[in-house]
């Protein structure tokens, strides 16, 4: 029965039917509520799922727009990701936080969620259960930003522009800020995927300084699905205008990426167990929260006001 639930809600979410704020509250139920039998391999699957989910929207982008996106907001990405860093340790610190779990959660928070933690870890030897309660924290405030964003961005009548600029910078994970997008409209989304995964790129350096700093040969993950996003966008705008007729391959490709994208959603809440709830404690959930709400806080009211802007 517990099989067949997990199976269902798959083919559910990748149906179309469902949109992916529900896609994820199904795996949360799913996940709160039954003993997942699956959690490594949806794990798995739902990291290549999410790459290629975002290879597949780049089909739908426009490569003026993600280039123009992209430079426009490195200023605001290079300047949240410091100051995110700098007071994700502060508050470490303050919280006495483990060091290494204080490092994981602010990287998360800073760049790009589970990604950063995953590519971060090797390098500065975390153990099993650092790892566990750093994506537990990131994964549970991912769960709550998916499905409250929209709805604050909808009440303080946020363009889709602006929105897509809150989301990347305030959402931890590249599914969760796609997702979002996906919800506020088709702009949300191609704003908000292009800047998540220009941020992203600085897992790249952050890795490469903390190895050097800490004499680490762990192996840098390098993030080579951002690279064929940029392709498939390069693609999307320049076939059509030779080969017409590639128009509706490329937006079917543009749709399945929107339905993969769904379905990771689903995984990702079938992952946030009563256990992961149990291992993440007090105190690492609150430096999480804190620094959540203060960047959440900050860059809303900057863009509302006009400070931020594309």
């Amino acid at each position: 029965m517990v099989r067949t639930l997990f199976f269902l809600g798959i083919i559910v979410s990748a149906s179309g039917l469902v949109g992916p704020p529900f896609a994820l509250a199904l795996g949360l139920v799913y996940g709160l509520t039954t003993v997942h039998e699956f959690h490594s391999e949806s794990r798995g699957l739902s990291r290549f799922l999410l790459q290629a989910a975002v290879v597949c929207l780049g089909f739908g982008m426009n490569l003026k727009e993600v280039v123009h996106a992209g430079r426009s907001g490195f200023v605001y990405t290079a300047i949240s990701i410091t100051l995110v860093l700098g007071l994700g340790i502060l508050l470490g610190k303050l919280l006495r936080v483990g060091k290494t779990q204080s490092l994981l959660i602010s990287c998360g928070t800073a760049i790009c969620g589970g990604s950063a933690i995953a590519a971060m870890a090797p390098v500065v030897e975390a153990d099993d259960e650092e790892m566990a309660v750093s994506l537990g924290t990131v994964f549970v405030l991912n769960s709550v930003a998916l499905l409250l964003f929209p709805l604050i961005g909808w009440r303080l009548h946020l363009t889709q522009t602006q929105f897509g600029l809150w989301a990347a910078l305030a959402i931890h994970d590249t599914s969760s800020v796609v997702g979002a997008g996906a919800k506020y409209g088709n702009l949300a989304l191609a704003v908000a995927t292009t800047l998540k995964l220009a941020r992203a790129l600085w897992i790249v350096p952050l890795t490469l300084a903390t190895a050097m700093a800490k004499k680490s040969k762990a192996k840098i993950h390098w993030p080579w699905f951002i690279v064929y996003f940029c392709l498939a966008a390069v693609v999307a705008t320049y076939l059509p205008r030779y080969v017409p007729q590639s128009a509706l391959t490329l937006a079917s490709l543009s749709r399945l990426g929107k339905a993969a994208l769904t379905v990771v959603l689903f995984l990702i809440g079938t992952g946030i167990t009563r256990n992961t709830l149990r291992e993440v404690g007090l105190r690492p959930m609150v430096q999480g929260i804190a620094l959540w709400v203060v960047i959440a806080s900050l860059s809303l009211w900057a863009i509302h006001a006009g400070w931020i802007a594309l």
